[in-house]
């Protein structure tokens, strides 16, 4: 007898309630348990005491006899202290730039890089040109 520590819905539509039970695997979602070890209601503020309520005890004595939480349940579990939260794995990165599109990237990279500097040293050239031609006119006599 497999046993799981799941959610169990309950409410009326759009505005769910969960009783948090302990059942076998097999059994239906919101159908037969063993025992209910809290409630979970998601329409309350998070910091309402009413949110998430948990029988610890129960809850322990259950894990010791091998029941095993849902992913979700577990994360609960874990915000209350009673095991820790479950490992987050590192998700594919398939929308990473392939390598001639990289190199691409890069190479344009270098180019705008290349092209700036170049304006730099014209911006640069054409003020050091144009002090000289500014002392030029202010030494012509005015009339």
């Amino acid at each position: 007898m497999a046993l799981k520590i799941r959610l169990a819905r309950g409410g009326a539509k759009k505005r769910p309630f969960y009783r948090i039970v302990i059942a076998e695997a097999s059994a239906p979602r919101d159908g037969r348990y063993v025992e209910r070890v809290g409630t979970y209601n998601p329409m309350v503020p998070k910091d309402h005491d009413q949110r998430l309520t948990l029988k610890n005890e129960r809850i322990a004595y259950w894990l010791g006899q091998g029941a095993q939480p849902t992913e979700r349940v577990q994360k609960m579990l874990a915000s209350a202290g009673l095991m820790a939260a479950p490992e987050i794995r590192e998700q594919p990165k398939k929308s990473a730039p392939g390598k001639k599109r990289a190199e691409r990237e890069e190479a344009a990279a270098e180019a705008a890089a290349e092209a700036a500097a170049a304006a730099a040293e014209a911006e640069a050239a054409a003020a050091a040109e144009a002090p000289a031609e500014e002392a030029l006119a202010e030494e012509a006599p005015a009339e």
